[in-house]
């Protein structure tokens, strides 16, 4: 396989997410419990998939002495159980019954401190803070405008713009001042937005991110909850209600808690059709939560039912089963689909757990320098010998990137001694960046743009005896289709559902 120079990408990169496109983000929004920054802390925890890098929490509570409401922030690099680790963080400084929470990977802006959301600032109608999961499209254009006009930025993300467009709004509600800002920002946004009296919620017109609600009677009263994906809603023990819908503002305040009634508002009069984020079934979301209306794990199950359709691997002549295993964790659920369907299909296939995954790698893991790769990789993952001993295997992942990792554990599956390793990929090859809220590396450093996307060429590079990628349209069969439902699939077709400003509307400088 050629060589690829590395870049800022490859700084990011741990040893729990080595070769992977890297999640956007996570966010929360709570209101109405009078334990909201630890609800929020809970969610948080519960998306923590969303992104590794930095995590915080911004409380809103009445202070009766002063007679006026106050924004409590906590934040810092790392996960969300160091972050808030001292426990008074959350009992004794986060305090108040509304809070917004979100868990950063940079897709924008440089990995220090000040990028770090939620950001918070005060303005002319009071208090305000905000939360962003996406990527927008026009940040170029608007930041060289807002700084023309005046604007100090304090942070090199495009998340700031939205705090900057809602202080200029000469709009004279909350309400509106966030639907100009919406619809001068382009792109990928799902929002949490914080003000001293209300929690608002937010999904981009194409609906890029998932984003839903949720519900909890605390006592006498009922407590709302805004959050990336489903599974944040369990660990508190909440009721899922509805997804915040593509082009929609919601408004959740006090006469929402006493009439049950979520305000709903527009943000381009028309609606257009939705172009959710494909990759989100493929990889990013959680196999146990419900995105899009719909379960990831039955949208994953599949597309490795489709996998084991186009691309088959039969036994050889004397009949013994081919053991079929996934990539932990993202790719289980697939190979069960791919196992299923094979066996349906008439060809002995067996599910096995041929590699251990190890959930203890911190971030600081120290490589020897022979080849930190490999060792990276055998820190992360172990074979289970027994299992792929002279068997004919099928290793199913949900995808390839650079093809550095992919290799590195093809070698670490050789060393179990099977008789042959087939790679299956349940989506298709990506051959290019995303512009709405993903980290793929540069163009140039994807395999398969390597190899012009040749099967047999990749699995050559890899070391595997074959590699089969889904096809685009197998896997557009095998998302939940319906009226107004659209996708996006740039990373794999290059068609960009929404229009990027030069640069992909990223600053050149600091943006990763």
């Amino acid at each position: 396989m050629s060589s690829c120079s590395f870049s800022l990408y490859h700084t990011k990169r741990t040893a729990y997410n080595i070769d992977k496109p890297l999640c956007e983000c996570g966010v929360v929004g709570v209101f109405n419990h009078p334990q909201a920054a630890l609800m929020t802390y809970y969610a948080l925890h519960s998306l923590q998939h969303r992104g590794q890098e930095a995590a915080g929490i911004v409380a809103s509570s009445f202070d009766t002495a002063k007679n006026r409401t106050k924004f409590a922030v906590h934040k810092g690099e790392g996960l969300v159980l160091d972050v808030f680790s001292e426990p008074t963080i959350l009992t004794k400084q986060l305090v108040g019954t509304a809070a917004i929470g979100h868990n950063r990977y940079s897709t924008t802006g440089s990995s220090k401190i000040a990028n770090i959301q939620p950001f918070s600032i005060r303005y002319r109608m009071g208090n305000i803070a905000l939360a962003h999961n996406g990527n927008l499209t026009n940040t170029r254009v608007l930041r060289e405008e807002l700084q023309n006009d005046g604007a100090i930025f304090q942070t090199t993300t495009d998340s700031e713009l939205f705090l900057h467009l809602i202080a200029r709004s000469k709009q004279s509600s909350q309400i509106e001042q966030l639907r100009e800002t919406l619809r001068t920002a382009k792109g990928a946004y799902s929002l949490t937005i914080l003000t001293e009296n209300a929690l608002f919620a937010a999904r981009d017109p194409h609906g890029f991110r998932p984003l839903c609600i949720g519900k909890k009677t605390v006592g006498n009263e009922t407590a709302y909850f805004v959050v990336s994906e489903t599974c944040a809603l369990d660990i508190m023990s909440a009721e899922f209600v509805r997804e915040v819908q593509h082009n929609e503002i919601v408004m959740i305040d006090a006469e929402t808690v006493r009439t049950g009634e979520i305000k709903s508002f527009s943000i381009e009069d028309v609606t257009p059709q939705s172009c959710h984020c494909i990759f989100e079934y493929v990889y990013f979301s959680r196999p146990d939560s419900r995105i899009f209306g719909h379960s990831v794990d039955k949208v994953r199950r599949k597309l490795g039912k489709a996998l084991a359709t186009e691309s088959p691997v039969y036994p050889d002549a004397d009949g013994e089963k081919i053991t079929a295993t996934g990539v932990p964790d993202s790719a289980n659920t697939a190979t069960l689909g791919y196992a299923q369907k094979a066996l349906k299909d008439g060809i002995p296939t067996k599910y096995e757990i041929g590699l251990i995954r190890s959930h203890y790698v911190g971030r600081t893991f120290i490589a020897p320098d022979q080849d930190q790769r490999e060792f990276k990789v055998k820190t992360k993952f172990n074979t289970v010998r027994g299992v792929l001993h002279d068997k004919k295997v099928v290793l199913v992942d949900d995808s390839i990137v650079r093809g550095t990792t992919s290799r590195a554990i093809i070698n670490l599956v050789r060393e179990a001694a099977p008789r042959e390793i087939h790679m299956r990929v349940s989506s298709p090859p990506i051959t290019h960046p995303c512009q709405y809220g993903m980290d793929f590396p540069n163009p140039d450093e994807l395999i398969a743009n390597h190899y012009a996307s040749n099967e047999d060429d990749i699995a050559k590079a890899l070391g595997a005896d074959s590699v089969r990628y889904l096809s685009v349209e197998k896997l557009m069969e095998s998302v939940p289709q319906g009226e107004n439902i659209g996708y996006c699939t740039a990373c794999f077709t290059g068609k960009y559902p929404v229009p990027i400003d030069q640069d992909g509307g990223k600053l050149s400088t600091e943006n990763s």
